[in-house]
């Protein structure tokens, strides 16, 4: 069935602060240049900034450049930060708070704003709009289009209205396709068009693998007594010490207005204990004093989760190829030493709208913007990124002590002028050891007030996905979770999802069977990171699918 098409001049997938901020600037220079400019952005969620989520400490620099009257425009920056709080949490009682002058520079917040991305990317999708960009919720591309010659031609959405077994319900509906002159790709950590993008134009050769952590988040409203409004609380440490952990994991808990505190858990993802659950390790983490003193009397409003990738300048892949940009998080441009990524994301946004629009005045655009290479490599975003490129090799290399020293010495010493850079040749999933050579780890039941089973969890989150729909989780292989996961590593995919997605459930003859639990899905896109064989891989459900976050 031929499927309809739209011609524009700039396509843009997804809808976050990487792809906005390249609308908004790009329409910025068409406005200031007297030219008119087609730009579309596709969204996955049913809304924009239903699929965002994020701690937040925000850095406004991109957003004062974008925008420098953004107080007078009503960007949602409401709470700036008072005070920052560093501990270790040495175990699950005790904890030693950080003086100011050991911690990292990078971990001061001075200036910084405790905000929800999800509602300041709604309010970017808004200024986008003003601006002229035509943006699409629900729209979800599911598909790269190349033109004859291997260059990027633009995306297709998904089919709509096709059931688990591949018919055509009636209510079929086609795709749609975008052509562009330029693609721009920005749907966050591990995009599974960018995934694709980066093998098919081998982009990764000259970087380190990537390396990703997985951050669950919950929103608390907490008695008026315990709340601190300003204050960021960050821990290193408890639960996630001893060797099966990767050193770079880490909690915080931010005090936001109106009473609620965000607080979260990032699990590097190169641990190597299979029978490590990211999710239980978060509810433990509830129950230390320093984190439980103000969660007590309060009640959880949200929940959520997200991979966070952490690799840094060494893992950063080439971000052009013929037809487009690989941008934000989709390339990997999240400064991990500052936990931060979303200015970055901006920054390159910014950065590649620049080069779009200086592409686009020529009579025959080139198929490639290599011109962004430079424009980046001479950038503010480049320098922020080498002054931090061994936070993340460090801490796999040395652990968690040695690596903080070095991160203190390159930050507060040579102030990011650090001489040697260390490299991390190995990936994530490679890092998973048998289940049979690592020791079980008992997590306590819930107790239903600090602590919460993942299904109630995942309600928090208002996933949902049409049930009669082709798996989004797709196996390459249907036989390894049963034949190789499971007796090899306990299959870890049981735990490592925060959704409670897979199931290894006993048929009544007594065999096991692999079950993919999609509708429960909130696209954190762990699986297709950490599974040790690498045989899932996360596509697009039917746009409009999958969490919808309130303020997230």
């Amino acid at each position: 069935m031929q499927r309809e098409s739209m011609e524009v001049d700039v396509v843009i997938v997804g809808a976050g602060p990487a792809g906005l901020a390249t609308a908004c600037k790009l329409l910025q220079l068409a406005q200031a240049g007297e030219q008119e400019l087609t730009v579309c952005v596709l969204e996955k969620g049913g809304e924009v900034g239903a699929h965002i989520l994020s701690g937040a400490v925000f850095e406004p620099s991109a957003l004062n450049e974008l925008f420098p009257d953004w107080k007078e425009k009503g960007a949602p920056l409401n709470t700036q930060v008072t005070g920052d709080d560093v501990y270790y949490l040495r175990n699950s009682e005790s904890s030693f708070k950080f003086p100011g002058p050991l911690v990292p520079r990078t971990m001061h917040n001075h200036g910084n704003y405790i905000i929800s991305l999800g509602n300041l990317c709604r309010w970017l999708g808004e200024q986008a709009m003003e601006l002229g960009a035509e943006v699409f919720p629900g729209f979800a591309a599911a598909e790269i289009l190349y033109h004859e010659d291997g260059s990027v031609k633009g995306v297709a959405t998904g089919d709509m209205g096709v059931t688990a077994e591949g018919e055509h319900k009636p209510s079929f509906e086609p795709g749609f396709e975008f052509h562009a002159k330029y693609t721009i790709f920005a749907e966050g950590c591990r995009g599974h068009l960018g995934k694709e993008l980066i093998s098919r134009f081998e982009l990764d050769k000259d970087s380190d693998p990537q390396h990703y952590g997985i951050g669950i988040k919950e929103v608390w409203e907490i008695p008026e007594g315990q709340h601190k409004e300003g204050l960021a609380v960050h821990t290193a440490g408890y639960p996630m010490t001893g060797a099966s952990y990767a050193g770079s994991s880490g909690g915080f808990l931010y005090h936001v207005e109106n009473n609620q505190v965000s607080l979260g858990l990032i699990v590097d993802l190169g641990y190597s204990n299979p029978h490590i659950s990211p999710y239980d390790e978060f509810q433990k983490f509830k129950h230390h004093p320093v984190i439980k003193q103000y969660l007590e009397g309060g009640k959880r409003i949200s929940y959520g989760a997200r991979a966070i990738i952490k690799g840094g300048l060494n893992s950063l892949p080439k971000m052009t190829f013929p037809g487009g940009l690989l941008i934000g998080c989709d390339a990997g441009t999240l400064n991990a030493a500052k936990i931060k990524g979303s200015h970055t994301a901006m920054w390159s946004g910014i950065l590649a709208a620049e080069s779009l629009f200086e592409a686009l005045q020529a009579e025959s655009p080139e198929s490639e913007i290599t011109e962004y290479s430079s424009r980046f490599n001479n950038s503010e975003l480049y320098k922020e990124l080498h002054q931090t490129r061994n936070f993340s090799a460090g801490f796999h290399k040395f652990g968690f002590w040695l690596g903080s020293a070095l991160s203190f010495l390159e930050q507060n010493i040579f102030f990011g002028k650090f001489p040697l850079t260390f490299h991390d040749k190995s990936a994530d999933h490679s890092q998973m050891k048998p289940a049979a050579e690592c020791p079980q780890i008992d997590y306590a039941k819930p107790d239903g007030v600090i602590s919460f089973d993942k299904l109630s969890s995942v309600f928090l989150s208002n996933t949902n996905h049409a049930e009669d729909q082709p798996c989004h989780l797709q196996l390459k292989d249907a036989s390894i979770p049963i034949d190789v996961n499971l007796p090899k590593f306990d299959e870890p995919a049981q735990r490592y999802c925060p959704a409670g997605v897979y199931e290894v459930v006993e048929d009544s003859d007594g065999g096991k069977r692999f079950q993919i639990n999609s509708q429960n899905c909130v696209h954190c896109k762990t699986c297709d990171i950490k599974d040790p064989s690498q045989n899932i891989n996360w596509v697009v459900p039917e746009g409009g699918g999958g969490p919808n976050y309130p303020a997230m």
